[in-house]
């Protein structure tokens, strides 16, 4: 979906500022996926959970993030999506690692856990997106109907 607002973003004259945010989002969002990568290694022979749930949750928190910035009431700062959708979510979740850590399941002779990986992040991602979404509206049309948001 492609809002009017989405163009504005990169219009002539807001370029340099929506380039400042997804950049210094994907610093964020890169570094907060090497902390995780960091903290969970995957060791070699087993399956890169970290990298799994990294790309889950983060295709999780795109599915909220888009149900809030364009689907809301309210109007988000034009910053936002570039900001938090393209920069920190961007840069955390990671499926060049996914398709490495794919390749190197695959160059041990790894092919049942390779097809396990790869079908289950593809599924994982876009069931989180998905559930996120869906999730996200029926709790932002429950506030709505409540009063607790102003529309």
């Amino acid at each position: 979906m492609h809002l009017p607002e989405q163009r504005a973003e990169t219009a002539r004259g807001h370029r340099l500022p929506v380039l400042l945010a997804i950049s210094a989002g994907g610093v964020a969002g890169a570094l907060a996926r090497h902390a995780v990568n960091r903290q969970w290694p995957a060791a070699e022979g087993t399956f890169p959970w970290a990298t799994f749930w990294i790309n889950v949750l983060g295709s999780a928190l795109i599915g909220v993030l888009m149900v809030l910035v364009s689907e809301g009431g309210r109007r988000a700062h034009p910053l936002v999506r570039p900001f938090v959708g393209v920069g920190v979510l961007g840069g955390f979740t990671t499926f060049s690692t996914y398709a490495l850590d794919l390749k190197d399941l695959l160059e041990r002779d790894e092919a049942g856990l390779a097809l396990a990986y790869a079908g289950g992040t593809v599924a994982g991602c876009l069931g989180a997106v998905w559930l996120a979404a869906v999730s996200t509206r029926a709790v932002a049309a429950r506030a709505a109907a409540s009063g607790a948001v102003p529309q």
